[in-house]
């Protein structure tokens, strides 16, 4: 018996049904409760038992097969999605999509790359590196951290951009090159000395209110060997911004320093999870330079996985002051610049360290565009394989051009200004942490119980979706994210009313 490839004929007619059910699904999904309803192991229980044996040729019809796949996917499958397409969705940071992205992951799908190396889809590496240069010019990025570096159109420069699946990727990957970096230097330093009584401690530092892909990259690393580890990692206090204290820093660095421990990674935040608090870049390099760390090679990273993605609009660009002095900066355009997940954006201007941090060349994978200098993307991840991800990011940025992103920003941050004076306005609530961007941290004038309970009732209630953080010396906060791509001025003003009426009843 012969695999029962789908024939053209059937995959257009399939495909046409599923591009309709897509377009049909984001018409309507503010029509559905934003956050889903089953309870735990329901779907798994709505699912048969075992796969099928025949294929769907063999039962029915195709086209009857594939009329029961998109009725199970409508019966079954919706009803267990939290809809974060949704205009009502307001939770944690928006995972935002388009049509254009959307077009440009099909095409990915169908095109079917598997981009290694340049040798095994040279467009696949080259138009990663374009897209990733006209990106890092819009977000306002020195050019040393793009392909061409100090030498233009040559693209072998020491800088560049790669496309990661997330912004945790990203944190890890600068790690490793962190540490690869600052243990060739110590090792090249003085290469005739005799080994050291003591062997390499590095050891890393970030904000407590960073990302936990930060403590989780230290885990993977061998660094921790739990979250609650802190051999080799330090969590600097934070500001009544809740942003990185440099002087807490410097004291931490002069402390390990002092105990034979080597500086070797400062994360920093531009845009942090629970309030997009944004820790001073230019203050944190100084701290670097003062404490002799640039020296060491000490790597600056800035995580800026939400925030980055408003520096398309040069009024916004201030976050990033002090980027001349860092090392790598990820930000993802799947969160709030309209190309669905994944697609992390990470730029270094010391590809070197990186590279000779991830490097492994068998035998099987020596080819000639590898020993010409081409990009083999392969060396700027971790895994080895990767997926034609460029495609969608270069259909949003031709579909909408520079105008057409900061359009989009400007418009959720003014939603997210109107919000923030209608809750200043309600005597009720509070704001409880400066508004950088499109997040509103607020809560009600009361203890932390009644909070979660409006919460609770809110999120219950199928209109919209939030979520929640807790904030030092604050408590229990209310977090309203203003993100999703189909969220207009009228969904703001109803959700506020909704808040409002909630917390009166």
């Amino acid at each position: 018996m012969n695999a029962p490839h789908m024939s053209a004929a059937e995959f257009r007619r399939e495909a046409h049904r599923a591009i309709d059910f897509i377009a049909d699904y984001l018409v309507s999904v503010e029509s559905l409760p934003v956050l889903s309803r089953v309870k735990p192991n329901e779907i798994y229980n709505a699912l048969p038992a075992h796969a099928p044996k025949d294929p769907a040729s063999q039962r029915s019809s195709i086209p009857a097969e594939w009329s029961s796949i998109f009725s199970d996917l409508e019966t079954t499958i919706l009803p267990g999605l939290t809809h974060w397409q949704s205009p009502n969705f307001f939770a944690f940071f928006p995972a935002n999509t388009s049509y254009p992205a959307i077009l440009g992951e099909l095409l990915s799908a169908g095109l079917g790359v598997q981009g290694m190396l340049w040798l095994t889809s040279p467009a696949c590496s080259e138009l990663e590196t374009k897209v990733l240069d006209w990106l890092g010019e819009l977000i306002g990025l020195p050019r040393e951290f793009l392909s061409d570096g100090a030498e233009p159109a040559k693209q072998n420069g020491n800088g560049g951009g790669v496309i990661e699946g997330t912004a945790s990727e990203a944190t890890l990957v600068a790690l490793c090159a962190a540490r690869h970096r600052v243990r060739t230097l110590l090792t090249s330093s003085n290469p005739s000395a005799p080994p050291p009584l003591r062997p390499f401690a590095p050891s890393i530092y970030t904000s407590t209110q960073a990302h936990s892909s930060v403590i989780k990259a230290a885990m993977i690393a061998g660094l921790a060997i739990s979250p609650e580890d802190r051999t080799h990692l330090r969590l600097i206090d934070c500001d009544t911004n809740f942003a990185m204290d440099p002087t807490a820093l410097e004291r931490a660095i002069r402390e390990d320093l002092k105990q034979g421990l080597t500086p070797t990674y400062v994360a920093a935040t531009v845009g942090t999870t629970s309030s997009t608090a944004i820790d001073p870049v230019d203050k944190i390099a100084h701290v670097l330079q003062s404490t002799g760390c640039n020296k060491l090679g000490t790597w600056l990273h800035i995580d800026a996985a939400h925030a980055g993605a408003a520096c398309v609009c040069p009024e916004y660009r201030f976050m990033l002051t002090g980027i001349e002095h860092a090392d790598s900066i990820a930000f993802n355009p799947h969160k709030w610049l309209l190309t669905n997940f994944d697609s992390n954006c990470f730029y270094t201007r010391d590809r070197k360290s990186l590279t000779g941090a991830l490097s492994i060349t068998p035998e099987y994978l020596r080819n000639a565009g590898t020993d010409s200098g081409a990009i083999d993307y392969r060396d700027w991840q971790v895994p080895l394989g990767r997926r034609f991800r460029a495609l969608k990011l270069w259909f949003v940025l031709r579909h909408y051009g520079a105008q057409g992103l900061r359009a989009h920003i400007r418009e959720h941050i003014r939603l997210s200004e109107l919000f923030e004076s209608l809750v200043r306005a309600d005597p009720r609530f509070e704001i409880v942490a400066p508004r950088t961007m499109n997040l509103i941290c607020f809560r009600l004038k009361a203890n932390d119980a009644a909070n979660k309970r409006l919460l609770d009732t809110l999120n219950a209630g199928g209109k919209i979706y939030l979520t929640h953080t807790v904030l030092p010396n604050v408590g229990y906060t209310i977090r309203f994210c203003i993100g999703a791509t189909a969220t207009q001025e009228h969904h703001v003003r109803a959700a506020w009313k909704l808040i409002q009426d909630t917390a009166r009843d």
